[in-house]
Order: structure tokens, then C-alpha cells, then sequence
């Protein structure tokens, strides 16, 4: 028994050697994804937050805290092997403004409106990772692939493996050939699994159809898929103009300077957000990543955005960091009871929301960072890890 341990561990250093080997001297996996002209957030290289960077190799602890984390030997909550999951059957389409959206789990979300089906980040893959390698899904997807209608319109955030699975993507182009929207540089990925994809930069706009239209978005992130590739591709939210009112789509962000909220608020009155909550901790009490809102930003995210309903999503589906599986929506919840909000919630994973026709929310007053911290200062809210 105890050469089995040892076996094991040894397999398990070998893993953490090879992905800092890969760090540190990948240029043979190295890859231009975009080539184009030098912006605020392009040096002609490598995209770039202009809000300022984050190391998001290097959580807070340092190296000794990543190699904690990825040994799994820093103390973490345990997460449940497997939730139950009952998926849902919706619709082939809904017509007209009413909205139907269903979380398929992670990022994925099924929104379905005005006759077209619009889904995001989709991953219907067991793991999140290279070859099969990487964190396993604790829950299935809401939706059986064999029960998804045809898909219009698909929205890729950025090139990580738990937004963009070349696998999904692959056969959901085979059976339906949808329009593909992502941001500069991921086309040329997605293009590598033989599906077409319109990359825009932040700003820029497609047509769907009268009256439909999707932009691309500023988020506040960073991408690869080999670790060389780092930053070769730009990563982005959405926000899909309908009518009866706009879809927003955060994809995967930080908060940065949170202007990139407002931004999307500018494009018109939001319906429905979709903002994630989930993969912010890494070390005990931390409340959030440079490249993850936790729930106290997400907050301020739907305050800013002023969207009459949000969903939080990036939770509960694969573990990507340090938090227990159901700290992000209790989080949610006690953050939402200080700042006295209402409409945004966290769903389970398979539940089709009907969403309400869009109402001007009342005005939501600014709460300070700290002044929402010191009001989360709770015996409840500290016992949460």
C-alpha cells in the first residue's frame, strides 16, 4: 500500500513538473492566433488588459500556494462527487419577446427568444482540459445534446478549455451549422477543429438578422491553451441587441475597472445578464481573483449594468479553484440581502427560467466595496470557505 502512495505521488509531482516545464520552455507550442494592427489592447503580439494585468498564474500565496493547489494539499473544502442533475426538454424554438433560459452548466446557457436559439460557451465534454486531461464535471450538462434544438447563434468568450471544447463546438456545426461569434485571434483555434467562427474586436458588431444584432465586449481576463500561447487570442463578453431587450453575456472576467459593465449598458436596456460568480477563491477569505468576480463584484456588475434580471453562472460545474461548491450562490445571497437588490439569482444546473418581460429596475444605489465588505462581516458569511 505504501509503494502504491508513493507511485502516486511521484505520477503527481511528474504532472506539476511538466506543466511548469511547459511554462517555462514551450516556444515549439507557441502559436499566432492574430496578426494585426497595434491597439490599447494589442502590442502587435500579445492582447493585453489596458486596465491593467493580472499574473493569473501566480494566485495569491505565490508558487508555493499554486503548488499547494494543484496537489490539492491546501486544506480545500471537499466538493461532492457527483450532484444530481434532472436535465430539461426545451422547446424547438420561442417566438416573439417571451425568453426562455436554460443553464446547461458552467458558462453554458441556453437563451431562446424571438425565434432563435442562442447558446454560450458551450462544453458538453466530461472534463475541461487537454486530451481528456484536466477538472472532471461534478454535474451533467442540463441539457442532453440529443434534446438541444437547433442552435442560430453560438457566443465563444475566449479559447480556455472550460469555454471553447472544440468537441461541442465540432458537432454542434456538423448538425446545425450556426453563426459562431468570438473575439480576435480564437476564429483561427476554433478554425483548427474545421468550424468557421466571425471573430470581432471589442466594439465591433454583426448582424444576425433585422433587428438581432451581437457585439463583442470588453472583459477583463487573459487566455491560452498550451501556456506558450498566452495571450495570442483576445477574450470578450457580449451583449446581443433584441428586441423586447438585450442579452448580456460576461463570458470570463475580473472586475478590472468595471468600466467594460458599463460599456455593455451603453448598447441599450438589458433584459437578462448572465455573470459569473464562481472560481474566485484561492486561498482562504479571499472574496476575488484578478481574472474571476466573485459574488461582491458581481454585484456591483448587475448594478451597473442596470439588466432587470441576471443569472449567475461559472459555479458548480467544474472545480477551478480553492471555494466549496455552494459558497458562490450563498455568497450571492448574503451579498445581494446587504446591497438590497433583487433579480439576480443562482439557478440549478437544468432549470428553464421564463423571463420576464424587461421592466425599468428602480435605481440601485452605489454601495462601496468596503462598505459591502464590513456589512459581509458575519459569523455566516466568515464560516463560508
Amino acid at each position: 500500500m505504501r509503494w502504491v502512495k508513493r507511485v502516486g505521488a511521484g505520477l503527481l509531482w511528474l504532472v506539476v513538473l511538466l506543466c511548469l516545464a511547459i511554462a517555462i520552455v514551450p516556444d515549439f507550442l507557441d502559436a499566432r492566433y492574430y496578426r494585426g494592427p497595434v491597439s490599447d489592447h494589442f502590442d502587435g503580439e500579445r492582447f493585453i488588459n489596458p486596465d491593467g494585468a493580472d499574473d493569473a498564474l501566480a494566485p495569491p500565496g505565490g508558487t508555493g500556494a499554486l503548488l499547494r493547489y494543484v496537489t490539492a494539499r491546501d486544506n480545500r473544502p471537499v466538493w461532492p462527487d457527483r450532484v444530481a442533475v434532472t436535465p430539461a426538454k426545451p422547446p424547438a424554438r420561442v417566438e416573439g419577446e417571451r425568453m426562455l433560459a436554460t443553464w446547461v452548466g458552467h458558462a453554458a446557457v441556453l437563451v431562446q427568444t424571438n425565434g432563435l436559439n442562442i447558446l454560450t460557451d458551450p462544453v458538453w465534454s466530461k472534463s475541461a482540459g487537454p486530451f481528456g486531461i484536466g477538472p472532471t464535471r461534478v454535474a451533467e450538462p442540463g441539457i442532453r445534446f440529443a434534446d438541444l434544438p437547433k442552435i442560430d447563434l453560438i457566443l465563444v468568450s475566449h479559447d480556455h478549455y472550460d469555454h471553447m471544447d472544440l468537441t461541442t463546438l465540432r458537432k454542434l456545426w456538423d448538425r446545425d451549422h450556426p453563426l459562431i461569434v468570438t473575439s480576435l485571434g480564437n476564429d483561427s483555434v476554433i478554425g483548427q477543429a474545421g468550424v468557421p467562427a466571425r471573430a470581432l474586436d471589442w466594439g465591433g458588431e454583426v448582424a444576425v438578422r433585422p433587428g438581432v444584432s451581437v457585439v463583442v465586449n470588453r472583459s477583463h481576463h487573459w487566455d491560452s491553451r498550451w501556456f506558450a500561447d498566452r495571450n495570442r487570442a483576445l477574450w470578450s463578453g457580449f451583449v446581443v441587441r433584441l428586441p423586447g431587450g438585450n442579452l448580456f453575456f460576461a463570458g470570463d472576467t475580473g472586475a478590472g475597472d468595471l468600466k467594460w459593465a458599463d460599456q455593455a449598458a451603453s448598447y441599450g436596456p438589458i433584459r437578462l445578464a448572465l455573470i459569473p460568480i464562481g472560481a474566485f477563491r484561492f486561498t482562504a477569505g479571499q472574496m476575488a481573483a484578478g481574472s474571476h468576480v466573485g459574488p461582491v463584484d458581481a454585484v456591483e456588475v448587475y448594478r451597473r449594468l442596470g439588466a432587470a434580471q441576471a443569472i449567475a453562472i461559472h459555479w458548480g460545474t467544474f472545480r477551478l479553484s480553492y471555494e466549496g461548491w455552494d459558497t458562490p450562490p450563498r455568497l450571492l445571497a448574503a451579498a445581494e440581502a446587504c446591497t438590497g437588490q433583487r433579480g439576480f439569482s443562482a439557478v440549478r444546473i437544468g432549470r428553464t427560467v421564463d423571463v420576464p418581460a424587461f421592466a425599468p429596475q428602480s435605481a440601485r444605489p452605489a454601495m462601496t466595496r468596503g462598505d459591502l465588505l464590513r456589512c459581509l462581516a458575519t459569523p455566516a458569511v466568515s464560516a463560508l470557505r
